[in-house]
């Protein structure tokens, strides 16, 4: 999926390079009689390496270049020299990547670090005709070829990393509450589908310590299955420490709500209930005293004593104590 310069799905070829020659030469200097066989080997082909760099943030740059090769290994030559490998092809990735093999769907990597990771090596290198002296056979005249390289599909998709996740139907209050708590500046409007992409704020706490926070585009009913934006916001929630279900005040049935939201990660990833959460309620700047205490009454029975925060993100109510139980809950 692709809005503007946040990339987070795509497709790409990668080719190792070919393993150089091994050199076939007979050793010739002057008063040096029958010097035999010198030929070196052939360096190897260059790998292509997949790494994680915590300065990406998205997989724009390939929209720009699909096709990634690695430089060919030398060949071998006289005094049993040996080639130059070929240099490496390096992919950089944003953290949070899943390299998966497009032919088979294989799986083959998730990058949360900034190790280093072959993901096509290179061809091995000829050996040079030294190699095959032997008493019966003092001057081979052969060296061997280089392996060839290899060539593969691989299907890169981009899970956002975040301490915590926002969870919640759209004009939920979600980017207006991220806006608020960070200096993120989401697109807000009043119309289903504002965000189409994942937006990143960091919320800072007390003593200098802060938290990344993500809006995920909202959810509709169905979204398990493909409806709305589907699966293209489910992925990222996967890789969020907790979840923050923002329920707004005005909804019709605040704990139906809730619940309609786990049942659409249920759907489709079921380890995602496992997620330690937050419930808010969201836009209670429109209740009134009287209304506000007979919901949050509502609330405790209803939620059964589940973690329930009432926050109004435009009024500025509430948000200190979200921030405190977010933080409390994180490093649990």
């Amino acid at each position: 999926m692709t809005e503007g310069n946040f990339v987070d799905y795509v497709k790409i070829h990668v080719s190792s390079g070919k393993g150089g020659k091994g050199s076939a030469h007979l050793h010739r200097e002057k008063y040096v009689a029958k010097g035999g066989p010198d030929g070196g080997d052939g360096g190897r082909g260059g790998h292509v390496i997949i790494q994680g760099d915590k300065n990406l943030w998205t997989l724009v740059n390939f929209k720009f270049q699909r096709h990634f090769k690695a430089d060919h290994g030398g060949d071998g030559s006289k005094n049993r020299s040996t080639g130059a490998d070929g240099t490496d092809c390096v992919v950089r990735v944003p953290l949070g990547t899943v390299v998966s093999d497009t032919d088979t769907g294989e799986q083959l990597a998730e990058i949360t670090s900034e190790d280093p990771l072959i993901i096509v090596h290179g061809g091995k290198g000829g050996r040079g005709n030294w190699h095959f002296k032997s008493p019966t056979r003092q001057t081979p005249r052969y060296a061997q070829p280089g392996l060839l390289g290899s060539e593969r599909n691989l299907t890169l998709e981009l899970k956002v990393l975040a301490d915590v996740g926002l969870v919640g139907f759209p004009n939920a209050g979600k980017s207006t509450l991220l806006g608020a708590l960070t200096s993120a500046k989401p697109k807000i409007a009043d119309y289903e589908f504002t965000t189409l992409k994942p937006n990143l704020g960091i919320v800072q706490q007390r003593d200098y310590s802060s938290f990344v926070m993500a809006d995920i585009p909202g959810i509709i009913e169905g979204a398990a299955e493909g409806k709305g934006l589907g699966h293209y916001f489910l992925r990222h929630i996967e890789r969020n420490s907790i979840l923050l279900y923002v329920v707004p005040s005005d909804a019709p049935d605040l704990y139906e709500q809730f619940i309609t939201l786990q049942n659409e990660l249920k759907r489709y990833n079921p380890e995602l209930l496992d997620k330690n959460f937050i419930v808010t309620i969201s836009k209670s700047d429109l209740l009134d005293d009287e209304l506000r205490s007979e919901m949050e009454e509502h609330v405790d029975q209803t939620f059964q004593g589940q973690k329930v925060v009432f926050i109004s993100a435009v009024a500025q109510m509430g948000l200190t104590e979200l921030k405190d139980k977010l933080w409390e809950l994180l490093n649990e």
